[in-house]
């Protein structure tokens, strides 16, 4: 193809990019309550082995993707997987392996933003809330937040606000869009991170009947080592949030990487976007959740999911001085980020509709905010219609396309790479590159313990999820509940409805793209 694709305007505006793609929700609210109740310091081990293992491996393999991808005219996984798989398979095999991983691509990049979208309007919303003073003087900041997702002017409100940032940020393309808002909203964030850190740790002992009770405590909480809580489950968590943080499996990076020159270094680029990431999640992440709800809740208050930031936290703000300061300033630290990664998703949509139709940036982007406002839809109306905040249908979309599906489609990948692209993803990989990768690193982790590694994982979360009950015809979970059931079964229906959509476009489109010699079964020109 040769079809003229965008680039990025400077090397720091892609990698602030590509970090804010990575740095997102998952560092300030999901990782502080994974670590606090899967082990704190035991959690590290599994974090950070699957960290080198898995992360580092598959970072490398979707920057290569992406780039060469691009060189091509694509900007979406599903033909960029054909490429390289075509290597090692035949055109006809190469397509369905291609097709399975754009109808992947295509659910989570849609699906993970229906939901998570909705939670930047949340963090929005409850920016506002906290300069107005809104649950300050609340009885139960958990009864607040019910109230809150179950009104329609704040839901409604607050999503179309995230919706429509998003779509404006992605009108203006890579350059005047993506990249600008990464320079404007990266630094900001850091800057955030470090004044509440400093809060957190000048906040002494406020719970007078646990004076043991101190941010420091809660940063030996959450390094410390309880061996006795390390186990699979743990180490599942451990690896999920490595995906999760790090945006690996979605397409979303290899969507990014596309619009890099043929021989831009993607070795530097990489590790810098993973260490980037790590120090928002680890460095800041860890340091301000975790001490400030531990300082007034002690061990058994810090691993509350979802409600560690919406309903634990504001509890919190209520007691400190200039609470609804520091209030306002968590919630928009959370927003900054939510928008930085939700924006890749929405871009990487945009690039699937003009690959595929004869519709300009501004169009498709249009486009984009109507499909999210129809599959965000459900997500905003559960709560509204059954007046509970159980969020089912939000937890069977995410135990789906933001857990399953991670795992699959970043199994996909390294294993293309390394099995059917073979010794050729090693010269691709250090192509322009500062820093080479050694071949015995590409033969021993992206030809030979990663996809294993990965294999072996997804295996026992199937497994494990087997047991508690997930693919049961009616979950373990909302059995019993009449009025919960039929929001799981509309989330799976939506969800694999997705992946048989996405399966059939991308099958469409390399299909179109390389007829010839998918009608001779022939690869005609080799990579």
């Amino acid at each position: 193809m040769s079809e003229k694709r965008e680039n990025w305007g400077s090397k720091l505006g892609l990698v602030l990019a590509m970090a804010g793609n990575a740095v997102g929700l998952g560092n300030f609210w999901r990782y502080p309550y994974q670590a606090a109740k899967n082990g704190g310091g035991a959690f590290m081990l599994p974090y950070f082995g699957a960290l080198i293992l898995m992360g580092i491996p598959l970072m490398l393999v979707e920057w290569s993707l992406g780039r060469m991808g691009g060189k091509y005219g694509h900007g979406t996984l599903g033909p960029m997987v054909y490429l390289q798989a075509r290597e090692g398979v035949k055109p006809r095999t190469a397509i369905l392996i291609g097709s399975l991983a754009g109808g992947l691509a295509l659910a989570v990049t849609l699906l993970v933003n229906s939901y998570y979208n909705h939670i930047i309007g949340w963090t929005m919303g409850y920016t506002v809330l906290s300069l107005t003073g809104s649950y300050m003087n609340v009885e139960s900041t958990g009864q607040f937040f019910a109230d809150y997702i179950q009104n329609p002017g704040l839901v409604f409100g607050f999503w179309l606000l995230a919706l429509t940032t998003l779509m404006f940020t992605a009108m203006g393309g890579i350059q005047k869009g993506v990249e600008r808002m990464a320079k404007i909203l990266m630094p900001t964030i850091y800057v955030f991170g470090i004044i509440l850190i400093i809060r957190t740790l000048t906040l002494g002992s406020p719970n007078a009947a646990h004076p043991d009770w101190t941010p420091i405590a809660g940063l030996n909480f959450i390094w410390s080592p309880r061996w006795s809580e390390l186990n699979w489950a743990a180490t599942m968590a451990a690896c999920g949030q490595i995906f999760f943080t790090l945006s690996i499996g979605m397409g979303i990076i290899c969507n990014y990487a596309s619009y890099l020159k043929p021989d831009d270094d993607i070795v530097l680029s990489g590790l810098t976007t993973v260490a980037l990431n790590e120090l928002a999640e680890v460095i800041l992440g860890g340091t301000i959740a975790i001490p400030i709800a531990y300082a007034f809740m002690g061990p058994d208050g810090v691993g509350a999911s979802i409600g560690l930031s919406f309903i634990a936290l504001p509890s919190l703000f209520k007691e400190m001085g200039f609470g609804n300061l520091i209030g306002a300033l968590w919630f928009l630290l959370l927003s900054f980020a939510g928008l930085t990664s939700a924006v890749a998703m929405y871009n990487y949509l945009v690039s699937l509709i003009m690959e595929n139709t004869s519709a300009i940036r501004k169009k498709a982007s249009v486009l984009v905010f109507i499909g999210y406002i129809i599959v965000g839809l459900p997500v905003a109306l559960e709560p509204i219609l059954t007046k509970t905040a159980d969020l089912m249908y939000f937890t069977e979309v995410d135990n789906w396309v933001g857990n399953f599906f991670l795992f699959i489609l970043g199994m996909t990948e390294i294993i293309v790479t390394g099995w059917l692209f073979r010794e050729k993803g090693l010269p691709e990989i250090n192509r322009g590159s500062y820093w080479k990768v050694p071949s015995w690193f590409y033969k021993l982790f992206i030809q030979g313990i990663t996809p294993i590694a990965m294999i072996v994982v997804l295996v026992m979360y199937v497994v494990d999820t087997a047991k508690q009950g997930y693919y049961k015809l009616i979950p373990t979970f909302v059995a019993g509940n009449d009025a919960l059931i039929p929001w799981v079964i509309a989330g799976r229906l939506v969800v694999f409805g997705v992946v048989a959509l996405g399966c059939i476009v991308t099958y469409a489109s390399i299909k179109r793209s390389y007829r010839e010699e998918l009608d001779k079964n022939e690869v005609i020109v080799r990579l």
